[in-house]
Formats: structure tokens, C-alpha cells, sequence
């Protein structure tokens, strides 16, 4: 069950009670005819999930959002989204709760931290028919965060931060407008790219990097002109496209 659309800084705007996962609905939708900006929202998920299939709890309480753009930009440059919402996540944390926001940092390619805990997660998905769209599902830890995770979590409640989901996606949807005009469908990704590093969890420091055949350790150098990890070793920089970053060692 949904209630009536609203509007989210001058987007429509669904709130549903339960969804099996709002970037799965977006997506039915985009198939479906349905043209962007489109804020879908839940109270819970079932089905919530993260990169790599991964599954991510969805009690009621935490924020589960995705906005849904139609023909953002081209293709090529739809996953530098990524890097879009994670500043828009943490414009809207430290607007909401200023105690955490000196902490709170983003984790390449799409997670948000405080203190090397999880606090929020982000999951850029496409779809090309009958038109390319994308789904910019995002989740925010704000009451409660799974125990049995392979990294430390934590929640906007735990730290002192009392924020409900509503008034978090207030906030987001107004970050979200600054910065996709910012991003400019990629034209304006410098930019972005120069504040997101601003914000980064371990720029500087040595990093363990997962890959679906290997694993890297390196020094975080920053990020090329179309947002690839760049890790040193041994004097020479590999560009990483795309990988799962479990360890911070020292700067």
C-alpha cells in the first residue's frame, strides 16, 4: 500500500509501507513507461540489497529511498552517479544531525562512514527499456544496523543523532537537486569529484581493495577524471574500476 504522491523539493514523490526493495519498484516502473525524477520510498524493505547481490536489513525506522532519473546522462558517464549521491547522503546527514558530520566520510565507490563504521549504503542501478533510466537506491542507518555484517555498522541513533526518515529525506531530495546541477550529466563531474575527495575515508592511507579474482593492498591516491580508485604499489598506479574496499591501514 502507497500513499499519495507528494512532492520532495519539486519531485513526485511515493511513500510505501513495505516495499520488497525501492530500487526494484523504480526499475518496474522504468519499464513500465514511467518517466523520472521519481522519489519512491519505504517504511521497510524485504528484499533490500547492495552491491554484488549483497543483502541488507530493512527494518522500520532507517531511511530506504531511491530516485529515479530518466536519460540522466549518457550511459558511460551514468556511474559516476554514485559519487553524486554519496555527496548528497552526506550533505543531508550533517545537515540533520551537525554532531556527526565532522565524522562522517564517504567510502569508495558507495558507502558513507563514521569512524570506519557503515552508516549508510548506496546502489546505482540501470535500466535500458524502453528508454535508459536509473535507479539511485539509497539506505540510511538512522535508528537500528545489522550486527552480523562483514564490516562494522552503525546508526544515526547510536551516535546521538535522533533523526527520523521523513525529515532525512527532506533534507536529501534539496542535497540531491544541488548536486545532480552541480554533476551537470557529467559535464560538471570535476567538481564533484573534487568535493567527494574532500569527504574521503582513507585518501591518503593504505587500502585493501577486493576484486572478483584477486585482492590489491596500496596506497589510496585519489580518483582518475571518470572516478576509478587509483592505488599506488610499489611506485606504480593501478586504476581500479570496480571493488570492494574492506581494510584502512595507516596514512
Amino acid at each position: 500500500m502507497n500513499r499519495e504522491a507528494t512532492d520532495l523539493a519539486g519531485v513526485r514523490h511515493v511513500n510505501y509501507e513495505t516495499l520488497g526493495s525501492t530500487n526494484a519498484e523504480a526499475l518496474a516502473r522504468a519499464r513500465a513507461g514511467e518517466r523520472g525524477p521519481l522519489w519512491i520510498s519505504a517504511r521497510s524493505q524485504s528484499a533490500g540489497s547492495g552491491r554484488r547481490g549483497s543483502h541488507w536489513v530493512s527494518p522500520e525506522g532507517n531511511l530506504y529511498a531511491t530516485l529515479l532519473l530518466s536519460e540522466p546522462s549518457p550511459p558511460t558517464r551514468a556511474p559516476q552517479l554514485s559519487f553524486v549521491a554519496a555527496l548528497a547522503v552526506h550533505d543531508a546527514i550533517a545537515a540533520c544531525a551537525p554532531q556527526v558530520g565532522p565524522d562522517l566520510k564517504v567510502k569508495w565507490p558507495n558507502d558513507l562512514l563514521v569512524e570506519k563504521a557503515k552508516i549508510a549504503g548506496i546502489l546505482i542501478e540501470g535500466e535500458s527499456n524502453p528508454a535508459f533510466a536509473v535507479a539511485m537506491g539509497i539506505g540510511v542507518n538512522c535508528a537500528a544496523h545489522p550486527d552480523d555484517t562483514d564490516y562494522p555498522a552503525a546508526d544515526l541513533a547510536g551516535l546521538g543523532a535522533l533523526i527520523v526518515p521523513d525529515a532525512l529525506i527532506q533534507e536529501l531530495a534539496v542535497a540531491m537537486h544541488k548536486r545532480l546541477a552541480q554533476w551537470k550529466a557529467g559535464e560538471g563531474f570535476a567538481a564533484t569529484r573534487a568535493d567527494w575527495l574532500k569527504r574521503a575515508a582513507g585518501l591518503g592511507a593504505t587500502l585493501r581493495v577486493r576484486l572478483p579474482e584477486r585482492e590489491l593492498s596500496g596506497r589510496f591516491e585519489g580518483l582518475d577524471e571518470s572516478g576509478r580508485l587509483m592505488l599506488e604499489q610499489d611506485g606504480a598506479v593501478t586504476a581500479v574500476t570496480a571493488g570492494e574496499v574492506f581494510g584502512f591501514g595507516e596514512v
